[in-house]
């Protein structure tokens, strides 16, 4: 992980842009980047120390709530891609990733920009509070306030 300039923690994803990836325009179907998101809001909470197991054994899930995604640049086959993850918030029974995806042979060129809401469920399909383990290490990858 590396820190942002507000010193929260990013977790890094490399991605390599595949040819089924791709729309009848030859880029990256928008829907397609919503996966991409996904599978680093996963990482970053492994590399934060929560692994997918703890989610089957308990029977919790999380479920996105809301996703804001803007779309700035296009990828195409063969691309590198890096998407970068950090939280925004954490609250009772939800938390906020902020996320971007830039290129990776020029990191200044961000191709996607998002908010990713999800709320924490038990057992019982109802909110849960956030289990502490997860927040503690979620909360080292969160912006300090001032």
């Amino acid at each position: 992980m590396t820190p942002t300039s507000e010193g929260a923690a990013v977790a890094e994803t490399a991605i390599d842009v595949r040819s089924p990836e791709l729309d009848s325009f030859g880029h990256v179907n928008h829907a397609v980047f919503l996966t991409y998101l996904e599978h680093a809001r996963f990482k970053a909470m492994q590399q934060a120390g929560f692994l997918w197991q703890v989610l089957d054994e308990r029977g919790w899930t999380i479920f996105v709530v809301r996703c804001e995604i803007d779309y700035l640049s296009e990828a195409r086959r063969g691309d590198g891609l890096i998407v970068r993850t950090w939280m925004d918030s954490f609250r009772r029974t939800s938390m906020k990733f902020a996320q971007e995806i830039v290129r990776a042979d020029d990191p200044g060129v961000v191709v996607t920009r998002s908010l990713v809401t999800a709320a924490w469920m038990g057992s019982n399909r109802r909110p849960m509070r956030g289990p502490e383990g997860v927040r503690a290490g979620l909360l080292a990858m969160a912006p300090s306030t001032p």
